[in-house]
């Protein structure tokens, strides 16, 4: 496979796991909001499993396999550029987030939850933080 087909499907993955994760703590935000409509956050609750499960899983898989791959054809490289640490650092706050995000779901169908509305619309900028940050550091290379 060449190099450009190994970015060009890493990249679909990336945006395909940025859409989920930016999309599910609107759910939640939602589900915190409707806490006393059975109703509401039952569906929420099934919107959410199935976001989490059927998008940003197999899309966080897809990108980290395309990315390992696509880093093992120049490790060295990779290694010795600044902007690259800087993405990687990136990915380690967005795995971060990622598990953050299963484990509120979890406390959401538990009824464990203690995030506020307004502690959940912040941590819903994360994914658009991290976003912005390795576009710039993978297309503009800074340093």
């Amino acid at each position: 496979m060449t190099y450009d087909w190994l970015r060009a499907l890493h990249i679909i993955g990336a945006m395909s796991w940025f859409a989920g994760l930016v999309y599910i703590f609107r759910l939640y935000i939602y589900h915190i909001e409707n806490a006393g409509q059975k109703a509401v956050t039952d569906v929420l609750a099934v919107m959410e499993r199935r976001l989490y499960r059927a998008i940003c899983w197999p899309a966080m898989v897809f990108t980290t396999v395309f990315g390992v791959w696509l880093f093992s054809l120049n490790t060295a490289g990779y290694m010795r550029v600044g902007w690259f640490h800087t993405k990687l650092l990136m990915l380690v706050f967005l795995f971060g987030y990622h598990f953050y995000a299963g484990k509120v779901r979890h406390n959401l169908a538990a009824g464990t939850c203690t995030l506020t509305s307004k502690q959940a619309r912040f941590l819903n900028e994360v994914p658009t933080v991290v976003m912005i940050v390795v576009v710039i550091m993978a297309v503009v290379q800074p340093f």
